[in-house]
């Protein structure tokens, strides 16, 4: 799911990874970093933020949201969306796909995945947690993470 405000979500730890603590990685907490709290980041609970309600973020339930089930919605299963197997969706494995563990970037703007599951399991969205935790690492479960 690409969005104008997003961060690297894929499984790769190099450059720009999203499992990067560098510069533009999706574990960074600097300036605009996928794990910063500030504005911009990937934590952050603004405008635009992966921690956002609000339109366009990461827990938006808006068009393009985090916890949309529409087009390239963070929970849609259709082509491109947070929850979708095909090439370039969020479950994907292949280069570009947020499952993938090589270079191709999967750039999203929910908040990192432990944190995205914590929160589905949180809302009450059980069964979308369950399709993502069988795909991710047991390491990156929320209860391994933190």
């Amino acid at each position: 799911m690409s969005t104008k405000n997003g961060w690297p979500r894929n499984l790769s730890t190099g450059a720009g990874g999203g499992l990067s603590t560098g510069a533009g990685g999706g574990m960074s907490t600097g300036a605009g970093g996928g794990m910063s709290t500030g504005a911009g980041g990937g934590m952050s609970t603004g405008a635009g933020g992966g921690m956002s309600t609000g339109a366009g973020g990461g827990l938006s339930t808006g068009a393009g949201g985090g916890l949309s089930t529409g087009a390239g919605g963070g929970l849609s299963t259709g082509a491109g969306g947070g929850l979708s197997t095909g090439a370039g969706g969020g479950l994907s494995t292949g280069s570009g796909g947020g499952m993938s563990t090589g270079a191709g970037s999967y750039i999203s703007n929910i908040p990192p995945w432990p944190v995205f599951v914590r929160e589905l399991e949180a809302r009450g969205y059980q069964s979308q947690a369950d399709v993502i935790r069988r795909r991710l690492p047991e390491k990156l479960w929320p209860e391994n993470f933190f």
